[in-house]
């Protein structure tokens, strides 16, 4: 009797928290976006080559509306490119863009296979190293690693 107790305690507490996952997951989403870097845009010249470029060298997929802009989720933050003659670069103040991969050298060489550029090469920093690169329509973009 002791045992059969136990374990419909057990699943009372299980369905319980199963019936409120929802809505503690809400809650823990919605505080945890708040007030933070939620979405960027990034101009590009060539939509469509900018897919396939980021397609090949980081697994990306996108979604496209219409022939000037296209966007793509679930890469650390959710964004888009969007049709235009202008390029994200240091030099001219842009903020720099940083992804993460686990084999830096083979990821640099992906994208010079992809068409990409490296723009200044793997160097070390606190924490790391990694280098710059261009993609086809000259945004730059950097890579880093542990």
């Amino acid at each position: 009797m002791k045992y059969i107790l136990a374990l419909a305690l057990s699943l009372f507490i299980a369905s319980t928290n199963a019936n409120n996952s929802d809505v503690i997951k809400g809650v823990s989403t919605e505080l945890t976006r708040n007030n933070k870097i939620n979405y960027i845009e990034i101009p590009a010249k060539n939509i469509e080559a900018t897919k396939v470029f980021f397609s090949a060298v980081f697994g990306w997929s996108f979604v496209d509306y219409g022939p000037d802009y296209c966007s793509f989720a679930a890469q650390g933050v959710d964004g888009g490119f969007f049709k235009s003659d202008l390029v994200v670069s240091t030099k001219n103040g842009s903020p720099l863009i940083v992804l993460y991969a686990n084999l830096l050298e083979a990821t640099q060489d992906k994208i010079k296979k992809a068409g990409g550029e490296i723009v200044k090469p793997i160097f070390s920093f606190p924490g790391g190293r990694r280098f710059h690169f261009s993609d086809p329509n000259g945004n730059e973009f950097a890579v880093w690693s542990e």
